[in-house]
């Protein structure tokens, strides 16, 4: 597999997908780095169009 270019983690739900990051601290935390909408090989964040 391919590492994902936006973030280690990567949680899909029919075709949105929001790419997160864990912080592994006294409290752990996830950090949410973005949400976006998969159209085939390509994800649209807001106005941003990023191939996979």
């Amino acid at each position: 597999m391919r590492s994902n270019p936006l973030a280690p983690w990567e949680l899909r739900i029919g075709n949105l997908r929001v790419y997160c990051d864990v912080e592994q601290t006294l409290e752990p935390k996830v950090l949410v780095r973005a949400v976006g909408m998969k159209e085939r090989n390509r994800v649209r964040i807001g106005r941003e169009v990023i191939e996979l």
